[in-house]
Parts: structure tokens; sequence; C-alpha cells
């Protein structure tokens, strides 16, 4: 039976945050391939086009895109709203949205502290509270997956906020999934390695002139050559461990942050 016979999230809300492209897009095209009603929230406009695009593309289930800054509590909540009103509540939500800046320390000022633990911990605080609310009402217990980092696991140089703030999501993590296993409410994080993104094309720019005098793709492929599986990872890879961990299959794992990243790190 293929993926779009089975469709195992038929008639599920599914919100995806940081959908406009990358993973966040791979991510909400694989769920709704299996039959899930997906609203993909961005704070970029391109979410209402890419959204389209999926809903074509993968005709198992719908997509919607609304433009939603995730550290806004108002955006969250209209953004929630929709999904309670439209489709009946939240059953899964991935806290997909981050961002990063690199630099010394001595040049990292507070404006990019605070937008980076604004974006990858407080919003996924905003929509994980807004994600729990909907999942009480309901009564079918739910799913919350946010997105760490191997900087979750081991903090690196020049990104201090960005360690500090996937951390925060680790903790986060584990104290809502004591707090909801009551209400069959599962809470999970990932761990993404390298995946090709203009996130890490950032990154090997960034890092590669503060790390030495690389080329563009040069530190970026020597980070790739020391990964055990041997290569990048793809959207694919981590949406298909998140349609595991949101299925029933998965419903006795919760407060686990779980790497895929092709052995990058094994802790």
């Amino acid at each position: 039976m293929n993926r779009n016979e089975s469709r195992r999230f038929e008639g599920k809300c599914v919100i995806v945050t940081g959908a406009a492209q990358g993973i966040g897009r791979g991510i909400a095209a694989l769920f709704t391939d299996e039959g899930a009603d997906v609203l993909m929230l961005d704070r970029s406009e391109a979410v209402e086009e890419a959204a389209e695009k999926v809903a074509a593309q993968h005709p198992g289930g719908n997509a919607i895109g609304v433009r939603t800054d995730v550290t806004s509590a108002d955006d969250v909540a209209r953004a929630f709203d929709l999904a309670n009103h439209d489709w009946g509540g939240v059953d899964v939500l991935v806290n997909n949205a981050g961002v990063i800046t690199i630099s010394p320390l001595e040049d990292l000022d507070l404006a990019d502290w605070q937008r980076v633990l604004a974006v990858n911990t407080t919003g996924t605080f905003l929509c994980s509270q807004a994600a729990a609310a909907s999942m009480r009402r309901h009564g079918r217990g739910g799913r919350i997956l946010s997105a760490a980092s191997g900087q979750a696991r081991q903090g690196f140089t020049y990104t201090p906020h960005y360690a500090a703030s996937k951390f925060g999501v680790v903790g986060l993590t584990q104290s809502l999934a004591k707090e909801l296993a009551k209400d069959r409410i599962t809470v999970n994080a990932y761990c993404p390695g390298i995946v090709g993104s203009d996130m890490w094309d950032y990154n090997d720019r960034a890092w590669g002139r503060l790390l030495g005098d690389y080329e563009p793709g040069e530190l970026m492929a020597e980070w790739v050559a020391d990964i055990p599986l041997g290569r990048a990872g793809t959207d694919d890879d981590v949406a298909n461990l998140l349609l595991f961990l949101a299925s029933d299959e998965a419903a006795y794992i919760t407060g686990q942050t779980i790497n895929v990243d092709g052995g990058m790190f094994m802790n």
C-alpha cells in the first residue's frame, strides 16, 4: 500500500510553523500526502504560494498558508482560532520555525540574542500553549513536535544564543511531556543535522569566514564528509521521523529528543 492509499492522517489537523520553504515545507507536503488538513504558518508572505503548490502537488489532503509571526501571541491566537473553527481543533503541531545568526561574542548584539530566543524558544512555547489548549478542548489527545538541533546536544562556537534557544526547546519538551501526559498529548523534540537549505547556505558562509579561509561550500563539504552515513540529510529524512512520532504507533513515546542527522551526534 503506498502513502496516498494509506492516508494515516486523514481527518487530522496538522499545524507546521516555518513552512514557507525548506524542511517546514517538506514536512507539510508529507503530512498532506497522508491525508491531513495542514495549516502552514510562516512570517513570510511566500507561505500562501507555498501552500497552494503543496495542495496541488500533494492532493491527499488540504494545505492552507497563513502569514504568522510565531513570536506574536496575537498572530498565534488567530492561526489556532482558524484551525479550531474550520478543522475541529489541532491534532499535531510541528514547531519547525527557527532562525540563527553567527558572530563572535563581542559582536553579538542584544537584538540578535533576543530575536533568536524569541523565534526558537518563545515561539515554540506560544504555539505549544495554543495547541495544548485546542487538544484538551477536543479531547482526542495529540502530538507536539518541536525542532531542536545538534546544538541542543552540544553548543558550538559563535552561536551561544542559538545553542541556548535549542537547549530551551529540550527543557520545554520535557516539562510539557510530564504535564500533558494525562491528556494523552505526547511532546517530543527532534534534532536535524545538516540539511540543504538557505539557513545552511548562510551557516556555510558565516562559519566558513570565521573558522578559516573557506571557499563557499567547502566547510559544509568537510562536515558532511565526517557524517557516518556519508551524506547530508533531506527534508524527507526529517519529515518521515515526524510522521512516525505523530502516528498512533508512537503513542508510548514522550519527553524524548531524537537525532535525525546521519550519526553526527550519538547522544
